[in-house]
């Protein structure tokens, strides 16, 4: 059977989920009806509505086996796309066709040009008011001729569509997406496995309960059969493993077959020892493949076991034992993350960006770890420091504000186009944008888009003043009252609400003005023998500002900590003693 490799790239929210959906309905490859964003399945992703993980299928086409990647929009995910393009020989490209090339596309169609592959441009979502297809896919060739396109990646074939109601068509509008698989057909070619024997590079990690680790990748050439040994080829040394079964994917299903064949994106079962990068070759001559390059991390956070009061109420893994183990089996998956050990307890993350580590938290807490994190920072190299290329879409009245936001962080404008929005781009540093998320949602009234891909390494930019706001932190320990959250509010944006137990030295809440406040949010009223008729309901509390672990992250300070358990998140100072708190800046 023929073979087409090919991924799917965007930037978030322009549809390419949705689009596998229907291409996996009309090929008949769904064995039951299923919901929408079928490939979403981590619960993460279908909260955030974006893609994460790099994830799989295969659908048959007039005789042809398509296999397609979801990869995720998100540059924080690049490691997923990494992986995702070293499978395939060509890339769906999807463009909203209102909003046009946004930073993720830069990002994904950057990793696929330099990878050689051949892209097939879907303007999507053409029936929005706002559509403007042509200017969209005028300003999408600019942006292959900006990143380096070859002429024959330049000669690119485009259809619209409309992925939701599963239709896409080249010139006359079509009722299904039979063009867009003609498409794949004509304009991407098939794998080029050579002659020889067999060999595989491992691109993404699955489990068996009854089989044990699944390696999946692409065969580069040659063949292997189900109870075949084989080599595993890592950096350090070599493995021998029996290969305990051979899958091919088929709709959301791997199906069992005798053998791998050249060029197909197989998993092999029962491969203890491999690790993504390392290559599967034969065993009588066994050849390494380059292992996959990832660009390196420029966020870093520091992780430890939770020391606060409340330590170990809520998590089931609180000890830095329990965290050690659980980081490094991330590692074995999560190829864009590096972790050092500062000491026993002391871990460093570096990732990709906030979002990046961010979702490795969320899903530790989810699993029941209990630990504490620091500010995130930007990794220095050489003496460079990272810089971010920011879009922002904006209603023009609300623009003057965060050009001015963006001045104060020393951003650059690079570029701006005027119609019924403003749309301007900026190079800054990639520290101007922690809190900045926040900020901007505020100054545009929750109107604007934002988005930022990573740029490259600049010139250090000197002090950044990313929080203009102090923090309020509890004085004294036990449960806050309503009397005084309401005598506060006026001074203070609470983060808790009446009830909530507190300790000394949490912050519960963000001060107006740039300092600290110390407060005591237990006080009770002091109640008399005479009491005016409803006193009591005269206290109107202005709501709690809940905190996602992003935004938590975004506000901590130098001085702060991310207290992070399975059913809470609290902000804390790291020194909780008031007193040792102003010896220490004293000194």
């Amino acid at each position: 059977m023929e073979i087409r490799n090919i991924a799917i790239i965007a930037h978030v929210d322009h549809g390419k989920t949705t689009l596998v959906d229907a291409m996996l309905r009309q090929a008949k490859a769904l064995g039951k009806e299923e919901g929408e964003r079928i490939l979403d399945s981590f619960d993460l992703e279908r909260e955030r509505g974006i893609t994460i993980l790099a994830k799989n299928t295969a659908v048959v086409w007039k005789g042809v086996k398509i296999n397609i990647v979801d990869t995720p929009g998100h540059a924080d995910f690049g490691g997923e796309v990494e992986r995702a393009l070293s499978l395939v020989e060509g890339v769906l490209l999807l463009v909203d066709a209102a909003e046009g090339p946004m930073p993720q596309t830069r990002f994904v169609l950057r990793k696929a040009l330099e990878a050689g592959l051949k892209p097939i441009v879907v303007l999507n979502k053409v029936d929005k008011k706002d559509a403007r297809p042509d200017e969209v896919l005028s300003l999408t060739f600019d942006l292959m001729v900006e990143l380096g396109a070859t002429d024959e990646q330049l000669d690119f074939p485009y259809l619209y569509a409309v992925g939701r109601e599963g239709r896409a068509w080249r010139e006359t509008p079509r009722e299904d997406l039979s063009e867009l698989f003609q498409a794949i057909l004509e304009h991407i070619p098939p794998p080029q496995a050579a002659e020889g024997p067999f060999q595989l590079r491992v691109a993404n990690l699955d489990h068996s309960p009854y089989l044990g680790r699944v390696v999946v990748g692409r065969v580069a050439r040659g063949r292997v059969r189900k109870g075949e040994t084989v080599a595993i080829l890592k950096a350090e040394g070599q493995l021998q493993a029996k290969v305990a079964a051979v899958y091919t994917h088929q709709g959301l299903e791997r199906l069992e077959v005798e053998e791998a064949t050249p060029g197909d994106i197989v998993a092999l079962a029962g491969l203890e020892g491999a690790e993504i990068g390392d290559t599967v070759a034969d065993l009588e001559a066994p050849e390494a493949l380059p292992p996959l390059r990832v660009d390196e991390p420029t966020v870093a956070l520091t992780l430890t076991p939770n020391t606060s009061p409340f330590a170990g109420r809520e998590g089931r893994y609180v000890t830095g034992q329990k965290l050690k183990e659980r980081l490094e089996k991330e590692l074995r998956t999560n190829v864009a993350l590096q972790v050092l050990e500062l000491s026993p307890e002391t871990f460093e993350l570096r990732g990709r960006g906030e979002l990046h580590l961010a979702v490795l938290l969320e899903t530790m807490r989810r699993e029941g770890y209990e630990f504490s994190v620091g500010q995130p920072r930007v990794l220095f190299k050489d003496g460079l420091e990272p810089y971010e290329r920011l879009t922002v879409e904006v209603p023009e009245e609300r623009l003057g504000p965060v050009m001015e936001a963006l001045g104060r962080r020393r951003a650059e404008m690079v570029h701006m186009e005027v119609g019924s929005r403003v749309r301007a781009e900026f190079l800054l540093p990639a520290r101007a944008l922690f809190g900045f998320r926040s900020l901007f949602l505020s100054l545009t009234g929750g109107e604007g888009l934002l988005g930022h891909t990573f740029h490259g390494y600049g010139p250090p930019a000197g002090p950044i003043e990313t929080r203009t706001t102090g923090s309020a932190v509890a004085m004294e320990a036990g449960v806050a009252t309503a009397y005084s959250l309401h005598r506060l509010q006026e001074r203070v944006r609470f983060f808790i609400q009446p009830g909530t137990e507190v300790y000394v030295g949490m912050i519960v809440g963000e001060h107006v003005r740039e300092n600290d406040l110390e407060v005591n949010v237990t006080t009770a009223k002091k109640l008399t023998n005479i009491r005016a008729a409803g006193s009591d309901e005269n206290i109107r509390l202005i709501p709690p500002k809940p905190l996602s672990l992003e935004e938590a992250l975004e506000f901590l300070a130098e001085d702060e900590l991310l207290e992070v358990t399975p059913k809470s998140l609290r902000l804390r100072k790291k020194i909780l003693d008031p007193s040792a708190r102003k010896r220490a800046v004293a000194r």
